[in-house]
C-alpha cells in the first residue's frame, strides 16, 4: 500500500509539472502571437460613427446600424472576450468537451486571436490558437500545450477561412462591419444583404439575415474549410447570434452556436456564451 501511495504521489507531482510548464510555455506563445496582432494594428478612420455613411445601403442593414450603434460613438479598435462554452471535439459524431477561452481583436488591420483551453480528459487539456494575424491564418492544438496535435498555417485556404471567421464575429465589434470600415454590403432582400470584405490578396462574403428585431440572427458562408482527416474540406458553414445586450454603447450579442450545414442537417461544433468583453474604442 506505501508502494502504490507513493507512486500515485509521483504521478501527480509529475502531472502537476507538467501541467504548469505547459501552461508557461503557452502563455509564452500567447504573448508573442499577441504582440504581432498588435504591432500590425492600424488605427480606424474616421474615429467616430457617422451615421451619414449609412445612406444607400441596404434597408436591413441600415436598420441593424441604427439600433447595433450610436451615432458618434467612438470606432472600436481592439476587443478582448472571454468565452466559455461546448465544443464537438469528432469529425464524424459527438464528443462535446467544455471550454474556456480569450480572445484578442483588432478591427484594422483586421485581426484576432483565440486561446483556448479544452478539457479533453480530467487532467488533460488540449490548448489551441486560432488566429488571423497580418494576413495570416493559423491553427495550432496541443496537448498540456507542449505536444503538437494540429498545426496548419499560412495557404491560402487558411486565411480565407480565418478572414471570414473575423467577418462573421464583427457583431461583437459591429463598427467594423461599417463601409468606412472596408465592409462593402449588396441587398438580397428585406431580411437579408451579403457582406464583403477584402485584406490583401484575400476576399471573403457572407450572408447576413436579420431577425424581426433588426439585430444579426446568422452569417452564412457557401464554403468554408472544415478539417476533415487534416485536411481542408470546403463547406457550407453557419453562425448564429442570441441575448443582445448593451454594451459600450453598442448592442452585442452574449451567445453564439456554429455549425456546419452536412446534407443531413445542420452539424453544431462550438457553443459558447460571451462572460467578460472589455471594448477599446478609438481616442
Amino acid at each position: 500500500m506505501l508502494t502504490i501511495l507513493i507512486c500515485v504521489l509521483l504521478l501527480s507531482a509529475l502531472g502537476a509539472l507538467i501541467t504548469a510548464f505547459g501552461n508557461r510555455h503557452w502563455q509564452s506563445d500567447t504573448r508573442k502571437l499577441r504582440a504581432a496582432l498588435d504591432a500590425a494594428s492600424v488605427a480606424a478612420q474616421p474615429q467616430v460613427v457617422d451615421f451619414r455613411e449609412l445612406d444607400g445601403l441596404p434597408a436591413p442593414v441600415q436598420r441593424y446600424f441604427r439600433i447595433a450603434l450610436t451615432d458618434g460613438m467612438p470606432m472600436v479598435e481592439q476587443v478582448d472576450l472571454q468565452h466559455k462554452g461546448h465544443m464537438n471535439m469528432s469529425e464524424a459524431g459527438t464528443q462535446w468537451k467544455s471550454f474556456t477561452s480569450s480572445q484578442h481583436v483588432v478591427t484594422k488591420r483586421p485581426g484576432f486571436d483565440w486561446n483556448a483551453r479544452i478539457a479533453m480528459l480530467p487532467g488533460v487539456p488540449v490548448r489551441v490558437h486560432d488566429a488571423y494575424i497580418a494576413g495570416e491564418g493559423m491553427l495550432r492544438a496541443a496537448l498540456f500545450g507542449l505536444i503538437t496535435v494540429a498545426d496548419m498555417r499560412g495557404s491560402a485556404a487558411m486565411a480565407h477561412g480565418e478572414l471570414m471567421r473575423f467577418l462573421a464575429e464583427a457583431a461583437w465589434y459591429p463598427t467594423a462591419l461599417l463601409p468606412s470600415q472596408g465592409v462593402s454590403w449588396q441587398a438580397v432582400d428585406e431580411h437579408a444583404a451579403r457582406a464583403t470584405l477584402v485584406d490583401g490578396a484575400t476576399s471573403v462574403t457572407l450572408l447576413f439575415s436579420f431577425n424581426e428585431a433588426g439585430l444579426i440572427d446568422t452569417i452564412r458562408a457557401d464554403a468554408r474549410g472544415r478539417t476533415l482527416a487534416g485536411k481542408l474540406v470546403a463547406t457550407p458553414w453557419q453562425g448564429r447570434f442570441w441575448n443582445y445586450r448593451d454594451s459600450a454603447g453598442m448592442r452585442i450579442p452574449f451567445d453564439g452556436e456554429v455549425a456546419w450545414l452536412l446534407a443531413e442537417g445542420p452539424k453544431p461544433y462550438w457553443r459558447a456564451e460571451v462572460a467578460g468583453a472589455v471594448i477599446g474604442q478609438a481616442k
